[in-house]
């Protein structure tokens, strides 16, 4: 059996992710910050809650040992979790974004390797975002180009270059970043954009299972950043 354990995911693209897994035979840990909202979600999909907050090491420690005490591996894990900060354009909210976007991705990470190298097929999946992509955002082809997210985009590009780095230090780990395609959430309700959450999070179950090492990618392959 598969062990995963998905970051931020009592909804959106987190919770539909761990629906699909847990339809294909993964044991999913499902992480939140909520407590009764991730049990909630947990017990609907038939996996098992573990509360985490990407930006407290106390939480995210306690969640993988949890992990650990219970399985004594990890072989998948998925930082979905992940903010818009489209508000203000300050330290605060910068000092906010980097912290959930990009160091969570690294605190997370950090604490799950010792049990991934305890598994046969180690995979570290972090949903990033095209919106961190150079050429994307200066393609007037693109609809990132018209989206004016500078905290957002810049800490997803720096959550982008963390698996394109960590590939590079653990070649015995799959890293891959991937851009799940834009659907319609909480964090995009605001646009009035996006597809079926299902159809992205169909993306990110995908590469939880097999997918290239230290690159960004879309549904579509190989996504120029």
């Amino acid at each position: 059996m598969t062990i995963t354990l998905i970051t931020g995911a009592n909804k959106g693209i987190g919770f539909e992710t761990a629906r699909l897994l847990v339809a294909r035979g993964h044991r999913v840990y499902l992480g939140a910050r909520d407590v009764e909202r991730g049990e909630k979600a947990a017990a609907e999909l038939g996996a098992r809650f573990v509360r985490l907050d990407v930006t407290d090491d106390a939480s995210v420690s306690a969640a993988l040992a949890t992990v650990d005490a219970a399985e004594g591996r990890l072989d998948v894990l998925v930082n979905n979790a992940g903010i818009l900060a489209a508000g203000a354009l300050d330290g605060p909210a910068a000092l906010h974004a980097f912290d959930v976007n990009a160091v969570g991705v690294v605190r997370v990470t950090e604490a799950a390797l010792p049990l991934l190298r305890r598994s046969a097929s180690p995979a570290v999946v972090t949903v990033s975002s095209s919106m961190g992509s150079f050429w994307a955002v200066t393609n007037p082809d693109r609809p990132e180009y018209g989206l004016p997210l500078a905290l957002y985009a810049s800490s997803k590009a720096a959550a982008t270059m963390l698996m394109v780095q960590y590939a590079k230090l653990h070649p015995d780990v799959r890293f891959t970043a991937i851009e799940p395609g834009t659907a319609a959430t909480d964090m995009t309700a605001a646009f009035g954009i996006g597809r079926p959450v299902a159809e992205s999070a169909a993306v990110v179950a995908r590469f939880a299972t097999q997918g290239p090492s230290g690159t960004l990618q879309d549904e579509h392959g190989t996504l120029r950043w």
